[in-house]
């Protein structure tokens, strides 16, 4: 393969790369952050999606990761109300 065609596919590779990053990024339009109150703990996470409900959603999941141990806890805590709950259109 010549120097010039080498060239020519690692930008092509460059761009992808730069295209994939901007569509994900521009996607994620809303930010949360939500705090949870479960088994004795409290932990806060923060996550971006497309819609508030999606966002929302992700962080509470997050937060509720170190919190619950097995899926019957992961369930319980991804169904309690949140203790704080702010979302932000980016």
């Amino acid at each position: 393969m010549s120097r010039s065609r080498k060239t020519l596919v690692t930008l092509a590779i460059l761009a992808f790369i730069a295209f994939l990053a901007w569509s994900t990024l521009t996607a994620q339009k809303v930010e949360c952050e939500v705090c949870v109150e479960f088994a004795n703990g409290r932990n806060c996470a923060t996550a971006t999606a497309a819609t508030e409900r999606e966002a929302a959603q992700s962080a509470q999941s997050t937060a509720c990761g170190p919190l619950a141990m097995g899926m019957t806890a992961s369930i319980a805590c991804g169904n309690a109300p949140p203790t704080r709950r702010q979302c932000r259109v980016r």
